[in-house]
């Protein structure tokens, strides 16, 4: 950019360059639509949270999206697939499974880190004509207009770009200034906990299993990854995290091993820990004149039965549709038009609704220790099994395949 305030005028425009950004962006390229993505945070620098070093599980519809926008070969070929979840209270007996071939399915889904689908993203990104990647820079003021969305937006080095665009997409996380900026309100509940993240190695293998073990202090993920070894998400209780994340590997190994158990073997070989703090955050509309809100902007959950980034997919594939249809039935392109945008936060509230309460819901009930709660615990992990039906209906919600689904969430391209 090289003059030092000037227009620029864009169809659609992302506030949030990280994964459900561009994954917006690369899933709305078929459309030929002029795009515009702004990210505060330089791709390879170290402080970007979307391109680190920890793992996303992408379920069953994920997969199909990514299938769809020509992604999937890319991205299968550094994940490892799930095929069975084994989900135990530590302290009780018994657990419950949900196993994909149970389901019909070659994989409940897959494990990747970031780092690896953020490249494949990105390059993806670059091929395309009709996108511009203004980064590093941030939008900081707004004007939303009946005819237009008028952003910003500062690259930091002294210039000023006016940004004009038919429809603004807030993508920029749970902390989104950019929802700020709309004047959308969001409820926020802290859990008093932090993620502790990392991987390690098990003395035996894990054969594609993924494990969730409700402990005292919070839920513990064990998922495969690369070259097999196991990442972990580890809640712990926010005023224990500083402890447990100076510990040596040893200590910090043997405690982990207590709230987990041995079915795995002993632990070894801990791989660098990283933590952040776990809240629950829900935006009380997901529109506003000419601009939405998808991902973490809209709905921020906690990381228990890790459903954040495919539920933020879904939204992502519900707006491509809404604006596919709307193109495909009208002479004029208008991706900000207010039915279009009444449309997609129609279809998307059940939804987010739905994970919101499920998740919440999950780390309330085992979280308790009053016996009430340890009673119906028990209950739910007999009936889970038990049940007919129950499993299915389950692995149904987890995979993403439950409700209307979009085109891309089933595997449709948009064209």
């Amino acid at each position: 950019m090289s003059n030092s305030n000037r227009d620029s005028h864009y169809d659609i425009a992302i506030a949030g360059g990280g994964m459900i950004g561009t994954c917006l962006a690369l899933a709305l390229a078929p459309l030929g639509l002029r795009i515009a993505v702004v990210e505060a945070v330089a791709r390879k620098a170290s402080r970007q949270p979307s391109f680190d070093d920890r793992s996303t599980a992408l379920s069953r519809s994920t997969q199909r999206m990514f299938e769809a926008m020509g992604l999937w070969n890319e991205i299968v070929a550094a994940s490892t697939p799930i095929r069975s979840i084994h989900v135990s209270d530590r302290g009780r007996f018994g657990f419950s499974h949900i196993d994909a071939e149970e389901q019909g399915v070659e994989a409940l889904g897959y494990v990747v880190i970031n780092r690896v689908l953020g490249s494949v993203l990105q390059s993806a990104l670059q091929t395309l004509n009709g996108v511009d990647v203004i980064c590093p820079a941030r939008i900081v003021d707004l004007e939303l207009a009946p005819e237009e969305a008028r952003a910003g937006v500062e690259p930091g080095n002294g210039e000023r770009l006016n940004l004009r665009c038919k429809l603004l997409v807030a993508a920029d996380g749970a902390n989104s200034s950019v929802r700020e900026m709309m004047g959308i309100s969001v409820q926020k509940r802290e859990y008093g906990q932090r993620a502790v993240i990392g991987n390690l190695l098990s003395e035996n293998k894990l054969n594609n299993r993924a494990f969730e073990r409700f402990t005292p202090q919070g839920p513990l993920a064990v998922l495969p990854v690369a070259d097999g070894r196991a990442g972990f998400v580890w809640a712990v209780s926010e005023h224990d995290a500083q402890r447990v994340l100076a510990l040596d590997d040893e200590t910090f190994l043997r405690e982990l091993q207590e709230e987990f158990g041995y079915r795995l073997g002993a632990f070894s070989h801990a791989g660098k820990r990283a933590s952040y703090p776990l809240a629950l955050s829900k935006a009380l509309r997901l529109t506003a004149t000419r601009s939405v809100l998808i991902g973490n902007a809209a709905h921020g959950l906690h990381p228990v039965s890790a459903q954040g980034f495919n539920l933020g997919m879904r939204d992502v594939a519900a707006l491509c549709d809404c604006i596919a249809d709307s193109l495909a039935d009208s002479d004029g392109i208008d991706p900000g038009d207010e039915e279009l945008l009444q449309r997609y936060a129609n279809w998307r509230r059940s939804d987010q609704n739905k994970l919101v309460r499920f998740t919440d819901g999950l780390v309330r009930l085992f979280g308790s220790r009053r016996r009430p709660f340890r009673t119906l615990r028990n209950l739910g992990m007999l009936g889970f099994d038990l049940i007919p039906g129950v499993r299915s209906e389950f692995a149904k919600h987890t995979m993403g395949l439950a409700g209307k689904l979009p085109r891309l969430s089933r595997g449709v391209p948009l064209r």
